[in-house]
């Protein structure tokens, strides 16, 4: 890029930033989601389901009783905070761009059964809750014309990070970007979205961001 937007963006150290990561199995490495943001994100950035008993290692499994800790706003924060901005060498953590604070889960639809008919000989199945993720994302200025592909490598890395149960909305923070209802919408928009990922020149963008993940 020819031009910095923000030569002197303030910085936090990394040692300041809430953290909790927790260093997959080398198994679930290896297990890669299917679709169409699949193409663009590391092997090492996939994030196993905790709730799928085939995510989880030999040595995790061994007492059935043992409660399996549930994805919250922390472990999201981990997922995106690694995210390198598009125009500075630094993440999207430091920059303070996504803030543990601005993370948000709420249940969607509760958990629902699969009814069993009488010429089925399967039991009833009960399908897991569906929770919508919300991220607000703060540009470093009010100006900036990267929020939209920092706000897609949030969204990238989210849906190709979690389970297929929860929904992602990633939105410009209310006051922080002259155009943040534009940059919003289209961030909402799943066929512009589609289409934008078929981009090449921004596909390379999006791989150098999620390098770090």
């Amino acid at each position: 890029m020819s031009e910095i937007l923000n030569a002197n963006p303030t910085i936090r150290s990394i040692a300041d930033l809430p953290s909790r990561r927790r260093e997959p199995s080398k198994k679930s490495r290896n297990q890669r989601p299917f679709g169409l943001l699949s193409s663009i994100i590391p092997d090492s950035a996939h994030h196993p389901d905790p709730f799928n008993p085939s995510s989880v290692s030999e040595s995790e499994s061994t007492d059935s009783d043992e409660e399996v800790e549930p994805i919250d706003e922390q472990e999201i924060y981990d997922l995106i905070a690694p995210i390198q901005d598009p125009e500075h060498p630094l993440t999207l953590g430091s920059l303070s761009v996504v803030n543990l604070p601005d993370i948000s889960l709420t249940p969607t639809l509760p958990p629902s059964s699969l009814c069993q008919t009488p010429s089925s000989s399967f039991s009833a199945t009960q399908l897991p809750a569906i929770t919508t993720v919300t991220v607000l994302v703060t540009p470093t200025i009010t100006h900036c014309s990267l929020a939209t592909v920092i706000g897609l490598g949030v969204r990238v890395r989210l849906e190709q990070a979690l389970p297929p149960r929860f929904r992602v909305d990633v939105r410009i923070k209310e006051g922080t970007h002259s155009t943040a209802e534009q940059v919003n919408r289209q961030l909402g928009d799943k066929e512009r979205v589609a289409a934008a990922l078929e981009n090449g020149t921004l596909m390379g963008v999006l791989r150098k961001m999620l390098e770090g993940c």
